[in-house]
């Protein structure tokens, strides 16, 4: 196994317990992000689909508000210079919301209305209704617009961090996970390896001690053995010494 292809550790019985607590939380990190991918996706589909339905029927407002303005200036004549010189500040407005999703915090853009009309009497003389017409054409192209914006803006976001998201989850899968895995095979091979030296060394202590024994009993049994002889010779050696009784006769 090359070293390369794993952790550089030492091979023991707490690195195996470490290994094992890291490959744990590997997992679930890898399982987290996962899910934490797959929620993202679903709302970045789900905003993809808004912002093509949303343009679809921006093309049809923006259409409908421009055939307005022409319908007005044909009526009314041009006013353009009219509502450039009155304007002061802005009606429509937009204020920035902040959306969680997953732990990603997505930019929401809202429209609101600030004041009141300021050209409510344009168009009085004549063309009043065209004007009006003219006026909610727009702001729901405001509208449209904001909403648009909010989306792509949200798109862009939720795309930035899928792509982040999804290459921890391929690295946590394809690299961290196998190599955390690698380590532990190492780890329990040189131990099993260990354990099989050590079971040999105990092994052939045992035959050891086993023929010093065989050799101290065969050793003890000679000697045994050689002093029964001596005690026997001397036993001899004294029977051979005893006189016999001498018979005097006349």
């Amino acid at each position: 196994m090359a070293s390369k292809d794993r952790l550089n550790v030492f091979p023991s019985r707490m690195a195996l317990t470490n290994m094992k607590a890291r490959l744990k939380g590997a997992q679930k990190g890898h399982s987290l992000l996962k899910k934490k991918a797959d929620a993202l996706t679903l709302r970045f589909r789900a905003i993809l689909k808004k912002i093509i339905e949303t343009k679809m029927l921006m093309g049809d407002v923006m259409k409908e508000a421009a055939f307005s303005l022409a319908e007005a200036k044909f009526t009314t004549g041009d006013f353009n210079h009219i509502v450039l010189q009155n304007v002061n500040k802005a009606q429509i407005k937009v204020k920035n919301k902040k959306e969680n999703v997953a732990g990603v915090s997505l930019p929401s853009f809202e429209h609101y209305q600030d004041g009141a009309d300021s050209y409510e009497l344009t168009g009085l003389s004549r063309g009043g209704q065209q004007i009006d017409k003219l006026k909610k054409n727009y702001a729901r192209a405001i509208q449209l617009l904001v909403e648009l914006a909010s989306l792509q803006t949200c798109f862009v976001t939720l795309d930035e961090v899928i792509k982040i998201t999804n290459r921890r989850v391929n690295a946590i899968e394809h690299v961290i996970i196998p190599r955390i895995e690698k380590t532990i095979a190492y780890i329990t091979t040189e131990l099993d390896e260990r354990e099989r030296e050590e079971f040999y060394r105990l092994k052939k202590i045992q035959e050891k001690k086993k023929k010093l024994k065989v050799a101290a009993a065969e050793l003890q049994a000679k000697r045994k053995k050689d002093i029964g002889l001596e005690d026997q010779q001397a036993a001899d050696l004294l029977a051979d010494d005893h006189d016999e009784d001498l018979l005097f006769t006349d």
